[in-house]
């Protein structure tokens, strides 16, 4: 591979290691978020959020910044969103 291919490469893969390392950050923050809300375990509170995001067809990592956004008073869930994260809620205190 040549240089500017191999450096271009390179920083393409360095972009999608900073977009990956943000993306988990905000997962894990609503997986907090849920844990706190939903008295639930992390692994119940990461599969509330996939089965959320599949059922919404909305990506994992948006339904995390929804989920984030909200407990911060910025914004209120989306009814999509809420109804199907609330089905998934032992309680239902995320509005």
């Amino acid at each position: 591979m040549r240089t500017p291919d191999r450096i271009r490469h390179l920083e393409n893969q360095v972009s999608q290691l900073q977009q990956a390392v943000t993306s988990h950050a905000v997962i894990d923050q609503a997986i907090g978020v849920i844990v706190a809300v939903g008295h639930m375990t992390p692994e119940e509170a990461w599969a509330a959020l996939c089965e959320t995001s599949m059922c919404t067809n909305i990506k994992l990592r948006h339904v995390a910044d929804l989920v984030v956004a909200c407990r911060q008073g910025e914004r209120e869930l989306a009814a999509d969103v809420r109804d199907e994260l609330s089905r998934r809620l032992k309680r239902q205190d995320l509005q």
